[in-house]
């Protein structure tokens, strides 16, 4: 089975492993993001011996006619950040399809790994679904789903969710070539699904003023390598890294953001309803993520949003 693979970064790394070890599969060109041009892959062309096509845009006329040349059974998405259209959609005899970091119909969009944990899921699903010209929408293919430990947070979860995303696309490469997949409607698990927009700058503002589980959901959920959960005190902006629930804390009216004990662990913080033990913060300098320490503020201290 002929294989044209778009595709970005680690996700893609592992994946074209998985797909080159079985004799099944033959890559025969790699297109990686423009704006990027993974290394990596170029590497991987390299290696295989076939083509690393750079693409501004691959639904023009011009690149369409360089696919044709390449007779391709199958055309895969990993990690890829084009909106397709349907000339190019249409070009593969077995379609064009996508693995996705959500259980579709659900966590359609951007940053699902970040909303999973934000919104306090149990468990992530890894969807392999047709593309078509919706987000996220196609038919699928192939979903499992993978749970979600309370001690999980935004990296160990993007480590899981990439060697698993490799395993769920070649589980599905598999079927495409046997001729045995059952297609699923999507409209048929729920007829809306949820949908999530692009993370932009701001949506790291963390808010104390929110539930126990609530604040430290947020924070597990945009840890590193994402921007953190920001927050300012005396005109100094952190990261907020890590945190702690705390057994049995107990429900008060209090000043909400304000250090209320500290211990060797970190600085205990009053939320809305009861609180949150921080763990391990940075402050922000130039913009970026610094050294990584134990806060241990003064009692009394307190965090806002924004200067």
């Amino acid at each position: 089975m002929k294989i044209g693979y778009f595709a970005d970064g680690p996700w893609a790394h592992k994946a074209i492993e998985k797909i080159v070890s079985d004799s099944r599969f033959e890559i025969v060109f790699i297109v990686p993001r423009f704006d990027t041009q993974d290394p990596v892959l170029k590497e991987w062309a390299n290696k295989l011996g076939v083509p690393f096509l750079l693409a501004e845009n691959v639904n023009s006329e011009q690149f369409i006619n360089v696919v044709n040349q390449y007779s391709v059974d199958l055309l895969v998405s990993m990690s890829f950040n084009q909106i397709l259209k349907t000339p190019i959609l249409s070009m593969a005899p077995k379609g064009f399809i996508n693995c996705h970091a959500g259980a579709l119909p659900f966590y359609r969009g951007r940053n699902p790994l970040n909303w999973v944990l934000i919104n306090g899921e149990s468990e992530f699903g890894i969807t392999v679904h047709y593309i078509d010209e919706g987000i996220d929408t196609g038919d699928i293919i192939e979903q499992h789903k993978f749970p979600i430990a309370d001690v999980d947070n935004y990296s160990t979860l993007l480590s899981k969710a990439i060697n698993s995303c490799a395993d769920v696309l070649y589980s599905a490469l598999k079927k495409l070539a046997t001729d045995t997949v059952k297609r699923i409607r999507q409209q048929d698990i729920h007829p809306i699904g949820t949908y999530f927009c692009q993370r932009v700058i701001g949506d790291e503002e963390l808010t104390f003023n929110q539930s126990a589980v609530r604040v430290h959901n947020f924070i597990r959920a945009i840890t590193l390598p994402g921007p953190g959960a920001r927050c300012f005190h005396n005109d100094k902006e952190y990261a907020v890294l890590r945190s702690e629930l705390i057994l049995g804390a107990p429900e008060y009216i209090a000043t909400i953001g304000e250090v209320t004990a500290r211990n060797t662990k970190g600085c205990v913080v009053k939320v809305a309803d009861s609180s949150i033990l921080v763990t391990q913060m940075s402050e922000i300098l130039e913009g970026k993520i610094g050294e990584k320490f134990t806060p241990d503020f003064r009692i009394g201290t307190r965090f806002k949003v924004g200067k």
